[in-house]
């Protein structure tokens, strides 16, 4: 028996060996692609940017697509599979890749997010962790929301015994503008279940993401 918690008990009822929710891309307006391109040619005008040039000709069209890419996460299936050895130790992917846009400029923020569990009944794809986090990650963001969205998630849709996420990233809106703050990261972190009210757990995941515990 491990120190978080006894083996999970079994029931008489068969469990499913794989469960898995379609994850789909937030709702709302089709990009239109042709309107982006207008829309981007008259912001560039109206900062004085003229676009007849060959080098320039295609850039409204370059911005609408690369915005576009930015805000459509992919579609994804959220696989679990049955924890049947009880497995409760931690479950952590380190340094998954992040980008996402900033809501208040449009302009990136990329860095890594770690994100762990306990598990309970049901284990997930460790690939899935970065789903998720591209999943919230594909639209106009603040890091703090983000990191509250994969942790409140996962809770949700997994039920595990605790979930823990930090983000780390250099905003460029913060880097490349106003204060100009070359080099500058930012870090936020969600803590839920037993990684939040059990010392040594807490400890422990934050020691692996690298933070002090």
């Amino acid at each position: 028996m491990s120190r978080h918690h006894a083996a999970l008990p079994h029931t008489s009822e068969p469990t499913p060996q794989v469960a898995a929710l379609r994850v789909v891309s937030p709702g709302g307006q089709a990009a239109d692609l042709a309107a982006a391109e207008e829309a981007a040619a008259q912001f560039l005008r109206a900062l004085g940017i003229r676009t007849d040039s060959e080098s320039l000709r295609g850039t409204p069209g370059r911005m609408a697509r690369a915005y576009a890419e930015l805000f459509s996460p992919r579609s994804f299936d959220l696989t679990t599979f049955p924890n049947d050895e009880g497995y409760d130790e931690l479950v952590l992917a380190r340094n998954i890749p992040l980008r996402s846009v900033c809501e208040h400029h449009l302009l990136p923020f990329v860095g890594t997010a770690h994100i762990g569990y306990l598990p309970g009944r049901r284990i997930l794809g460790l690939s899935k962790l970065a789903r998720v986090l591209e999943h919230f990650a594909c639209r106009p963001q603040v890091q703090e929301r983000l990191t509250k969205q994969v942790a409140d998630w996962l809770q949700n849709q997994l039920q595990p015994k605790g979930v823990g996420v930090v983000i780390q990233a250099e905003h460029t809106c913060m880097t490349l503008r106003g204060v100009q703050a070359t080099g500058a990261t930012t870090m936020t972190s969600t803590l839920l279940g037993l990684l939040r009210t059990d010392a040594r757990s807490r400890s422990e995941f934050l020691t692996l993401t690298g933070l002090p515990g």
